[in-house]
């Protein structure tokens, strides 16, 4: 079994995509309108697994954090990523950055600008 992506909803189109883009790399993989008129905007890393990102610009759909846990994408500097994020983003650092050494993993967890929570994930 592959993970293929997971989808969101998102508030803010623009934005969301330039915070993938910009703190985490992520890159446009594809995207189209389906039936209902809900735009469906994908981003992908190295892996090759993306993030769905649902919008309708004439819906009310509110993005509620805790709605979904977290996404968890791998970066090469956890440290480096959340500073950008903070300074260039206004990012809410939820928790870390700390390191698990049973897991040779050094993790933080921020927001992105639908206040979805990220888990940063830099193998040591």
């Amino acid at each position: 079994m592959t993970v293929l992506h997971t989808a969101v909803w998102v508030s803010d189109l623009e934005a969301t995509v330039e915070f993938y883009e910009e703190v985490l790399g992520l890159e446009y993989s594809r995207d189209f309108v389906g039936s209902d008129g809900v735009r469906n905007y994908f981003m992908a890393g190295e892996s090759g697994a993306a993030i769905q990102f649902k919008y309708d610009e004439n819906s009310d759909v509110e993005t509620t954090p805790g709605t979904m846990d977290h996404l968890a994408t791998s970066v090469e500097n956890v440290d480096t990523t959340v500073e950008r994020a903070v300074e260039e983003w206004d990012t809410d650092i939820v928790d870390g950055p700390r390191t698990l050494e049973d897991h040779d993993v050094r993790i933080a967890f921020i927001t992105d600008p639908n206040g979805y929570t990220i888990e940063l994930v830099q193998k040591l």
